[in-house]
């Protein structure tokens, strides 16, 4: 297009006087064939965990328009580590922390061949207590230069990106005094400016930092006894009261969000006992609200979702439900919009699209709905039964739990067993556009899905695939 248009310009200077209006309309014309030309398609890269955005979404164009019932094209099939940390892709590269044997890996690969660049490995022996998998569970977070992992034990790495050579590390667990996690470390770090912003748990006062993200040295600490102790126990019988534990753990499985929030920027960090707002330069605490179970082996596993002044926080561990909180002017004090069960959200972060929510709920496979709920009032839009007590757990006809990302006007979807779906975004009725079961991703597939230059990464706890999603194959 730039070629045409200085093809157009040139000739239009060098025109005597007596042709110029006629070359004139002849470039008018030109220009309004060249605007109504169908736009290019749109790509981008998945740099962090869930995207580039942090919200599950993606710009790019130029997909298909459903699932074929036989699958989308293959790119590639690659068997890897054990892990539930989804990949990131940033340019050419594709990078993945799983674990092989005792050794946690940081994989660079070619996006598009999966063939290695690099690789950055150490020492683990981390052993889930529930049994669950032992691999890493936090996204790798890459900047133009840089690669940011978290391990299942609490390793911080910040590697080179072109080469992965060890820039320098953090051993979160002896660096601050963190009280055993329930499934690892799983709460992904975040990049604002200068900041690398964790959620590391410590006690008494440390359950999020902020570090120096070049050199990795502490620019502030808070969140814990100071925050809680004395504050009301929200949603507990008996109107009780917090009495701060010094065993307690503070790390939840949530990532922290940041957000303009009436003219302030601002963290929003879900932990185990609730949301903590801070401010992101200096760390001080802006406001809290409990927010957990009453059991002790539950968690908080889902991003807050913040549009405008107000943000939404949901789990699924025994009834908590969710809520939708208006932060007023000053970002000290909150008024509760609703607080309902409507969406009981495990894992994913709900899809925000023009006023509705989308999300997978429920705390199990049996309890498993597809739903899509009201924003401002916590109303269920529509919802569809995803439960697996009906069928066999081998390959189950339905989605299950599972993860949603957003992209070309659609929802893409991961079902748990790994089927793959797609969905119209439409709050009056669910609308599939085809479904696929992934030969090679079998039960638990919780890693959300993601889309760089129109391919779709997916991840069980054994394979990576590829598939390619553009509608003209180049």
């Amino acid at each position: 297009m730039t070629t045409l248009a200085t093809c157009i310009v040139g000739r239009f200077n060098a025109l005597t006087p007596m042709h110029i209006c006629r070359q004139r309309l002849f470039g008018i014309a030109c220009v309004l064939l060249l605007i109504a030309l169908p736009p290019r398609a749109v790509a981008e890269d998945w740099p962090r965990f869930l995207g580039p955005r942090g919200d599950g979404t993606s710009t790019e164009t130029g997909l298909i328009a459903g699932i074929p019932k036989d699958g989308p094209e293959r790119v590639f099939s690659k068997r890897i580590g054990t892990g539930y940390a989804a990949p990131s892709v940033r340019g050419d590269l594709l990078v993945l922390h799983h674990r092989l044997g005792n050794e946690e890996i940081v994989d660079a690969l070619e996006r598009d061949t999966a063939k290695p660049v690099w690789r950055h490995k150490y020492p683990t022996r981390y052993i889930d207590p529930f049994g669950y998998n032992n691999g890493p569970r936090c996204t790798p977070l890459l900047t133009a230069d840089r690669c940011y992992t978290f391990g299942a034990e609490g390793r911080l790495c910040c590697l080179e990106l072109k080469t992965g050579k060890l820039i320098w590390q953090r051993y979160t667990k002896n660096d601050w005094r963190v009280p055993q996690n329930f499934f690892g470390v799983g709460s992904t770090p975040l990049l604002e400016g200068n900041l690398l912003i964790v959620m590391v748990g410590g006690q008494p006062n440390a359950g999020v930092v902020a570090l120096d993200a070049k050199t990795g040295k502490t620019v502030w600490e808070n969140v814990g006894k100071d925050t809680w102790d004395g504050e009301p126990m929200l949603g507990w019988r008996g109107g009780r009261t917090v009495s701060w534990q010094t065993h307690w753990k503070q790390a939840s499985y949530a990532s922290p969000v940041v957000a303009d929030v009436n003219g302030q920027r601002v963290v929003f960090c879900l932990m185990r006992q609730g949301l903590v707002v801070l401010e992101v330069k200096t760390g001080k605490e802006l406001f809290s609200r409990w927010f957990r179970a009453i059991v002790n082996d539950s968690v908080n596993a889902a991003n807050p979702v913040v549009v405008g002044n107000q943000v939404h926080c949901s789990a699924a561990y025994y009834r908590v439900g969710g809520f939708l909180l208006d932060i007023k002017k000053g970002n000290t004090k909150f008024e509760h919009v609703w607080e309902n069960n409507s969406l009981e959200v495990h894992w994913m972060t709900p899809i925000y699209h023009e006023g509705y929510l989308y999300a997978f709920s429920g705390r199990n496979e049996p309890d498993a709905e597809f739903r899509c709920v009201e924003f401002k009032t916590g109303k269920v839009a529509w919802s569809r039964d995803e439960r697996w007590r009906k069928y066999s757990t081998k390959q189950p006809p339905v989605f299950g739990r599972g993860s949603l990302i957003k992209a070309d006007g659609k929802l893409i979807a991961l079902g748990e067993g790994g089927m793959l779906g797609m969905f119209d975004l439409n709050p009056k009725q669910i609308r599939e556009r085809g479904r696929w079961q992934v030969p090679e991703l079998k039960h638990p597939c919780w890693a959300t899905p993601v889309l760089s230059e129109k391919k779709l990464y997916l991840r069980s706890e054994d394979y990576l695939v590829c598939l390619d999603l553009a509608v003209e194959k180049e």
